[in-house]
């Protein structure tokens, strides 16, 4: 039985040429090997997985290569090549930092960099994870790195090149590795497949370079993982089911509810997301980054910060064309909103509850739902109740009429009753309930509940319940508490403001302020001015002229005592 090599080692670059996602660094590392610019000392520094230690063997193979291919190609056909192939070469040292880090054992190397290459130029000592060296092997290691031998070449490895000290950074030529894109990713695990007689389908290729996260050694051995389970047929289900990842679906179906106001179908979809095992906090950030990439979405040019594959960028976009920007950014506030809380929240559930109810209600037309306000009864029994009432009107009320009916006029009232509807404030202590047997007026003005009149009662009532809904914002609601609006006429109230700061953070709340009231109060054309208190601060004396002067002002012989004994104020 043939013994059976793991896809990250099995297709491990050999050439500069099929190292993923590092075309401008592969190709300065040919041009010093063409023009012979070899530095002595390099460092590779990166994220895991991303070709570093592989960079370092192509590189060490290449300079040593004694009949190099176009200058800077192995020829994998000379003694130096094969003894590389083979892994019996004696030019190429590697030495694990994390478990020999110690000055022993940098001595040791240090011995060993005299010995010079019996085949091949150079002897090159690759040093893994070297932020792993204590500070005495960094020492006994700087006065080599710096002037080795003209045949030694050091390349150091590390994915903390801040751990490394800055004289041995000052010593080397740094390369920085980038993160493996998504597409990169996608493009090499299928040739993989290809080469396996694996079928992989786009979306589950996806899934895996997500999950990599930029790492194509991570990448394979989640391939490898996947054809385990799966065999040579792999799909987007199974790959979800393996991987433990959320299914994007839920994203696009919630998307779809909080569009359609639709509440019910939200928190049924959120509670199969628990019902699967997957964490609350998991879900909101992962909710908001699906909004995120629906956001770049919108614009060609932000489209290239959607990394994953054409055709899951194919259905983003699809979903894109029905969110409206203020939309997106609204909701992606709400969810950061509750990352943030759900850290410290004790009902953990019922914050990203409400997350969800905020993103279903964003975009509810601002028409109440409810009947418009009667008239007094005696012009009410004047017109004889039609057909044509609106969409959204109460029908014509029956002895069994819903309790949703309009709240009906006092008999011989000073200005009608205003239901307070839209924030959930409940009746008045002592005031009467709503009489069901209302008669509805289905020819009115369908703008009568718009400019409804008010009383100043009216108005403080509304405002008090108005603060409970700023619960999240506690500054806000206590300048909503502390500061009650009064009426200067009938359809304009004023607020004196005691500073600027509070000032400022009233007038930035007031717009959605006052959409709340109006339709708290059915009037349109209410206005709330705010005014700059005005208050005298006592000038306090500090200075000695300041002091004799204050008093002089109050007792005046004491200038005359002063003009007579010549005094000077100190």
């Amino acid at each position: 039985m043939e013994n059976y090599i793991v896809s990250a080692r099995k297709y491990r670059p050999q050439t500069f040429e099929s190292v993923v996602g590092q075309q401008a660094l592969t190709q300065t590392l040919q041009n010093a090997i063409r023009q012979n610019h070899l530095a002595h000392a390099y460092l590779f520094c990166g994220p895991r997985g991303v070709g570093k230690t592989t960079c370092a063997r192509i590189f060490a193979k290449t300079i040593n290569c004694l009949n190099p291919q176009n200058g800077f190609d192995a020829c994998n056909e000379c003694e130096s090549c094969k003894a590389f192939n083979e892994q019996r070469s004696f030019n190429i040292h590697e030495l694990d930092a994390a478990s020999n880090n110690s000055v022993e054992d940098i001595r040791a190397l240090i011995d060993q960099v005299r010995i010079p290459p019996q085949i091949g130029k150079y002897s090159v000592y690759i040093i893994d994870e070297v932020h792993m060296l204590s500070a005495g092997a960094f020492n006994a290691l700087l006065k080599t790195l710096e002037e080795p031998p003209s045949y030694a070449i050091f390349i150091l490895a590390t994915t903390e090149k801040h751990k490394v000290l800055p004289t041995i950074l000052s010593r080397c030529q740094v390369y920085d590795f980038n993160r493996i894109t998504v597409p990169d990713t996608i493009a090499y695990l299928q040739q993989v497949a290809a080469n396996e007689g694996v079928t992989a389908s786009e979306e589950a290729l996806n899934v895996v370079a997500q999950k990599a996260d930029g790492g194509m050694r991570d990448a394979l051995s989640i391939f490898d993982q996947l054809v385990a389970f799966c065999g040579n047929n792999i799909t987007y289900e199974q790959t979800i089911a393996v991987l433990n990842v959320l299914n994007a679906d839920y994203y696009f179906q919630l998307v779809e509810a909080a569009l359609q106001h639709d509440v019910t179908k939200a928190l049924l979809l959120f509670n199969d997301v628990l019902t699967h095992g997957f964490d609350a906090g998991h879900f909101v950030t992962g909710f908001a980054q699906h909004l995120r990439d629906v956001l770049v979405c919108r614009d060609a040019q932000t489209l290239p910060l959607l990394e994953t594959s054409d055709a899951v960028r194919a259905r983003y976009a699809e979903q894109a064309k029905y969110c409206q920007p203020m939309w997106l950014f609204m909701a992606l506030d709400i969810l950061n909103t509750c990352d943030i809380n759900y850290r410290t929240a004790r009902n953990k559930r019922l914050t990203v509850e409400l997350a969800l109810v905020k993103l279903c209600q964003l975009g509810v037309p601002q028409t109440v739902t409810t009947a418009a306000p009667q008239k007094p009864a005696a012009k009410a029994a004047e017109q004889k109740p039609t057909a044509n009432t609106k969409a959204d009107a109460t029908p014509t009320p029956t002895a069994n009429a819903s309790a949703n009916t309009a709240p009906a006029a006092p008999a011989a009232p000073a200005m009608p009753k205003i239901p307070k509807i839209g924030l959930g404030f409940g009746p008045k202590k002592g005031e009467p309930a709503a009489n069901a047997n209302t008669n509805t007026d289905a020819n009115a003005d369908t703008n009568a509940d718009a400019n409804a009149p008010f009383t100043a009662d009216q108005l403080r009532d509304a405002w008090v319940g108005l603060a409970q809904s700023f619960k999240e914002e506690l500054r806000l609601k206590q300048l909503i508490e502390n500061y009650i609006p009064q009426m200067i006429d009938e359809l304009t109230a004023e607020i004196q403001m005691p500073n600027p700061w509070q000032m400022t953070e009233m007038r930035k709340a007031l717009p959605d302020i006052m959409r709340r009231l109006r339709k708290v109060l059915h009037n349109n054309h209410l206005q709330i001015q705010l005014v700059q208190a005005e208050y005298n601060q006592e000038q306090m004396a500090f200075t000695a002229e300041e002091k004799y002067a204050l008093m002089a002002e109050q007792n005046p012989d004491l200038a005359q005592l002063k003009e007579r004994l010549d005094l000077q104020i100190d």
